[in-house]
This record gives structure tokens, C-alpha cells and sequence, in this order.
């Protein structure tokens, strides 16, 4: 039970904690950003409002609002309350939670919001412990993600919950973030005056990450301190001279660009995550393994990992490009794309960084065909606009009564060269409808020598 003491407790704990925590909205209306997702129509917002929240799951990249919905909804919510680690839970304490769950709501009728951070970091055996509890609403999951919960979730899990997807937050968001920061007496209260320019750079170093942003805020009001200052639990800035900021007496003390950046010595090159910025880079990178360029390959390769991109989405789409762009001139290349996926999985940054560039080097060197793509986007177009066509009888299964009436089905390893010239396609498409290779690499060479051992119809 809280007393005094443990609210003086919070209290300090609160201030003691990083900006980015003491700025942490409690209600919606403080929550910026994320219209999509908790806008004024959303599904979201109203299940949040009426405390009629179903099981969800929040995916969206760090420092975008998922912990705080959470929070939020935890201030709110008529509900108890629970949280469970994904990185030190157990199945044990899974089952501990769900069986208190279950006597709350038989001996009180209380429902039970279950958070669950990080949710992709539960083995697959602690994901399906919540099935039932969370099929059942013995419990209600919020899970919190990363990464796509489509490949990391369970997809049973996925299929009793609602993905929520948090986007990056814009570079207004940011700056309103930021702004706040420094006047919220929960903040900066307003002993330091961020000039122009200096928040122009937070927002371009924080990415559409709102903890990173309040991180470098609060990093730069260090740097901007005069010798002896020291600040305060309350956030107040006490001088060398005893004289105290942030009262509102005084000139608050200016961050400058020049601050910021001596906050992030380390200064990467703009990179949004999964905003313009990202897909203009992916798009680089694909276009330079299809151009043979391996100089440019390896630049945009650099930027991404620089970046911190995930490194199993570089992998997949180098495993798409092996395929789309390199096919059958050289089908080696999707087995190694394959193999860079999987020690992107298994490895991790930073050795992994070493099997993405041979991957992304090879099929960037290989010999180029887009016939596979090409083939079956143009199959696809004629079976989705095309006539209705039969399979010819010769070709169709033997196990029903009258099939001896559908003709011979000539067995092609009943012939000298293991091929047979016979009707494959459907009445009213010939040979070379949909495939037309590429006269490069393998598929070059197999195909010529498939016209050399096959007799010419």
C-alpha cells in the first residue's frame, strides 16, 4: 500500500530518472504523434478511452511510443495492471501471472492487462504459455516489438490480437518533444534556452526516435553548463555563485548547435529507419547490385549497417534480388543470399556485417537475369485476365473412373534423352509464352544445350 514515504520515494525516483523518462506522457491528450495509430477515430484511442482494450500487439521501431501507450494505458484502465519481462520471464512467471489473472476475474470480476516488452525476445514455449489465457481473456496482452511480428510472433498469438504499427514520428513530433522538454518543470523547467539551430540538429540525429532526441537534449544541457553548475533533483540549475536558473528570474542558460554536437561526438549520416530516407537507401543498394557496381554496393551496404538497420531486412533483400535480378544466370546466387540470412540470424552485428557483403558483392558480380520474375508475373497476368483454360486430358489425374478415355501420357524416362516432345501448356498458349531467357550464365548454357539434345518441333 502506498504512504508518504513511498510517494516521496516516486517522487525522487522520478526526478533522479533520464529525461526521457520524467517526459514519459501519462494521458493521451500529452501523447504526440502516431495519428494513424491513437488519432480521435482510431480503434485504439476509443478502446483506450472506454477501457475496452482487446489483446494487441504494438510493433514499430524504439523511441516511437510503445512503452508509453502501454503506460498509458496502465494510468487509465480500470483493469490490473501486470508486467512481465521478456528478457528475464520465465514460463514459470508467465503462469504465475495468468493464475492470478484468473482468480481476479472469478472472485472479483476484475480483468487483467498484461504487458509484455520486447515480446519477440519470448521463446516460442513462452509465447504459446499465453495462448490460452489470452484466447480465453483471462488476460489481456499488450505486447511491445520491434521487429515484425509477423516473423518474431507467434502466429496464433498474432491471430487473438491486433497489430498496432507505430511509425517513426515526424520531425515536427520531434521538436515538440523537444521544445516540451526544456519547459516542463518535469524537464529542463525552463533553465536553458534551446537556440534554432541546435534543435534542427537533435531532430536530424534523433531519427524519428523520441528517446534518442530527449537523450541528446539532455546530454547538450550538460555540455551547455558553466563551470561548478550542477543541477538539481528538481531540474533546477544551481551556479557556481549559489544563484539558482529555472526559477524564472534569470537568463535561462542557451544550448547551441555546437552543444549538440559535442553531445554526439560520433555523428552518423541522416538515416530515418523506415522513413523516406530508409527506403531511398534499400532502393541504392538494389539498384547498384543489379547495375554490377560493387563500390556502390558496398557504400549503401555501409550506410545501413552505419545506421544500425536491422540486419536480417538487408538480408531479405538481397535473398529478393538473387532471384529477381540474377535468377537462373547463376542459381548459386540465392543459396549464398539464403546463407548470409541465416548467419544474420544466428551471428548479429557486428561479424555478420562480413557475410552481408560477400552476399550482396556476388550477386551483385553474378551474371543478371530477370526471366524468373518476368516469367511469373506474366503466368500470373494471363491466368488472372486470360480465358479459363482446361488442362489437356493426357495431362490430367488417372485415379477417377473414365480416365483411360484421356489419352496416352507419354513418360518422358521412357525416351533415350529423358524428353519427350508432348502438350504441357493449355489449349491457345505455345512454347515461349511466358519465358524468355536471358542468353547469360547458367540459364544460357542450359538452355542451349537443351536445344542441342531435344529434336526441334
Amino acid at each position: 500500500m502506498d504512504n508518504l514515504f513511498s510517494e516521496v520515494e516516486r517522487y525522487k525516483r522520478n526526478m533522479n530518472a533520464p529525461l526521457a523518462v520524467r517526459m514519459r506522457p501519462q494521458t493521451l491528450p500529452e501523447y504526440v504523434g502516431q495519428a494513424q495509430a491513437v488519432g480521435p477515430d482510431s480503434w485504439l484511442r476509443r478502446a483506450i478511452e472506454h477501457d475496452v482494450l482487446s489483446s494487441v500487439i504494438l510493433y514499430g521501431p524504439a523511441g516511437t511510443g510503445k512503452t508509453t501507450l502501454a503506460r498509458i494505458i496502465a494510468n487509465t484502465t480500470h483493469a490490473e495492471f501486470t508486467e512481465v519481462s521478456a528478457v528475464t520471464g520465465t514460463v514459470k512467471d508467465l503462469r504465475r501471472e495468468i493464475d492470478a489473472a484468473e482468480s481476479r476475474l472469478m472472485a472479483r470480476g476484475m480483468r487483467t492487462i498484461l504487458f509484455v516488452d520486447e515480446i519477440h525476445r519470448f521463446s516460442r514455449s513462452q509465447q504459446d504459455a499465453l495462448l490460452h489465457a489470452v484466447e480465453d481473456r483471462i488476460v489481456i496482452l499488450i505486447g511491445a516489438t520491434t521487429e515484425n511480428p509477423y516473423f518474431e510472433v507467434n502466429s496464433a498469438l498474432i491471430s487473438r490480437s491486433r497489430v498496432v504499427e507505430l511509425q517513426p514520428l515526424g520531425d515536427g513530433d520531434i521538436a515538440t518533444l523537444v521544445r516540451r522538454a526544456c519547459d516542463s518543470p518535469h524537464g529542463l523547467g525552463g533553465a536553458f534556452a534551446l537556440a534554432d539551430d541546435a534543435c534542427d540538429e537533435i531532430v536530424q540525429l534523433a531519427g524519428g526516435d523520441a528517446r534518442s532526441a530527449l537523450t541528446s537534449l539532455e546530454l547538450a544541457s550538460q555540455m551547455a553548463l558553466p563551470a561548478g553548475a550542477k543541477v538539481g533533483l528538481d531540474g533546477s540549475v544551481t551556479l557556481a555563485d549559489g544563484s539558482t536558473l529555472g526559477d524564472g528570474t534569470d537568463a535561462p542558460l542557451p544550448i547551441t548547435r555546437e552543444n549538440v554536437l559535442e553531445a554526439n561526438p560520433r555523428r552518423g549520416l541522416p538515416y530515418d529507419k523506415s522513413g523516406d530516407m530508409h527506403y531511398d537507401i534499400i532502393s541504392a543498394f538494389i539498384k547498384s547490385m543489379r547495375g554490377s557496381d560493387p563500390d556502390a554496393v558496398l557504400y549503401w551496404l555501409a550506410r545501413m549497417i552505419d545506421a544500425g538497420e536491422d540486419p536480417k531486412f538487408i538480408a531479405r533483400r538481397i535473398m529478393i534480388h538473387a532471384s529477381e535480378d540474377v535468377g537462373n544466370a547463376d542459381p548459386q546466387a540465392l543459396l549464398i543470399a539464403h546463407a548470409a540470412f541465416k548467419s544474420a540470424e544466428v551471428i548479429g552485428y557486428p561479424e555478420c556485417r562480413i557475410n552481408l557483403a560477400q552476399a550482396a558483392l556476388y550477386v551483385c558480380l553474378a551474371p543478371k537475369s530477370n526471366a524468373a520474375e518476368a516469367g511469373i508475373d506474366a503466368a500470373l497476368d494471363e491466368v488472372r485476365h486470360g480465358p479459363r483454360r482446361d488442362v489437356p486430358n493426357h495431362l490430367r489425374d488417372r485415379h477417377r473412373p473414365g480416365s483411360d478415355a484421356y489419352g496416352p501420357y507419354l513418360y518422358p524416362h521412357d525416351f533415350p534423352e529423358g524428353w519427350v516432345d508432348q502438350q504441357y501448356l493449355p489449349d491457345g498458349l505455345e512454347r515461349g509464352a511466358f519465358f524468355h531467357p536471358s542468353g547469360r550464365g547458367w540459364e544460357a548454357w542450359r538452355l542451349d544445350s537443351t536445344r542441342r539434345d531435344r529434336p526441334q518441333s
